[in-house]
């Protein structure tokens, strides 16, 4: 029976507060460089960091052997849920919105989470596809959400305080960054957990974690309903920053990109993901203005040579080198 990578211990306190410090410094200096940055690359970043978001939830699911192509249902649901809010409810606080979005998409998947949980493989990856497709469906046809034009949505507000025209892009990408930075820090801290390890347990051997008392459905479930809510808040931040909202949100080529991410990312690291998210929206921007009618293929041409010469994924490049550090320790 294959053995399960289990033999090292979470990781020691001293260990996660300090990457706790290190990431929240990096967070804040990445907020501040953005008050220099043009426009233009603060907006990219904004989106990066809101979609690298919606695809650490199919990593974190990556983890545990399965791929969801439907991510595109959560998106779709947070960023309706805080469009309605906003215009409906009049709730415009952008953290709240974002934080509304991600339960508005953990309510819909949860129901459907016990279903998923039993599945693996394609059979996962094509349910996850047929909800988005069907959310898809009822979007196009539902006037009183727009139907597929869908709607636009106000400016958000932040602390009860009205964002200001001059920077209100940049607020934006200071609420997206730090938001998404934080939900970057708990899903690290999540993966170093034993509830983490577990899940690359049921990766590796789901009959020896039931024979050592773990529930794998149980396992899958969270799993799916913590992506569910990262992928609906990414939703919400997207719709925030666009100012509008549509069933494109849901549609499978949206569920594709989320996947692109995280295959370009690798299961090894949270970083990474973000990384990946903003390589694909740099080279989305630059081959949709040098080559409009090509630019797919040069994002194929790009995720084949990643392929070839990354097959586990850019967090590779530094992961492989720390455990081969530490394996080398371990010897001496």
């Amino acid at each position: 029976m294959q053995s399960i990578p289990l033999t090292s211990s979470p990781p020691a306190a001293s260990h996660r507060t300090t990457v706790l410090l290190v990431g929240l410094a990096f967070i804040a200096v990445l907020i501040v460089a953005g008050a220099f940055m043009p426009k233009w690359l603060t907006f990219l970043l904004t989106m990066a960091a809101s979609h690298g978001l919606v695809s650490l939830g199919i990593v974190l699911l990556m983890r545990g052997g399965v791929v969801s192509f439907g991510q595109g249902l959560v998106f779709a649901v947070g960023g309706y849920a805080a469009a309605l809010a906003f215009n409906q409810l009049g709730i415009t606080d952008a953290l709240g919105l974002a934080l509304l979005g991600g339960v508005a998409a953990l309510v819909v998947a949860a129901p459907f989470a016990p279903m998923l949980a039993r599945y693996r493989g394609i059979f996962f990856a094509m349910l996850t596809l047929a909800l988005s497709m069907v959310c898809y469906g009822v979007l196009v046809k539902t006037n009183a959400l727009g139907g597929s034009d869908g709607f636009n949505m106000g400016r958000p507000t932040l602390f009860g305080q009205a964002l200001p025209d001059a920077r209100v892009g940049y607020v934006l990408y200071g609420v997206t960054l730090g938001f998404a930075g934080v939900m970057a820090l708990l899903a690290r801290a999540y993966f170093d957990s034993t509830r983490g390890l577990v899940t690359q347990a049921v990766r590796e051997n789901e009959l020896r974690v039931e024979y050592l008392g773990g529930s794998v459905k149980q396992a899958m479930s969270i799993n799916f309903l913590l992506a569910a809510f990262a992928g609906g808040a990414g939703g919400a931040l997207t719709v925030m920053s666009l100012g509008h909202i549509d069933p494109n949100f849901s549609y499978w080529t949206t569920s594709g990109e989320f996947v692109f991410v995280a295959i370009l990312a690798g299961w090894q690291s949270v970083l990474a993901v973000f990384v990946a998210s903003t390589l694909l929206e740099i080279v989305r921007s630059f081959s949709s203005l040098y080559f409009p009618n090509t630019w797919q293929l040069s994002l194929g041409l790009f995720l084949l040579l990643m392929i070839r010469f990354l097959p586990r994924g850019i967090g590779s490049l530094w992961v492989d080198r720390v455990a081969a550090r530490r394996s080398k320790g371990g010897r001496a």
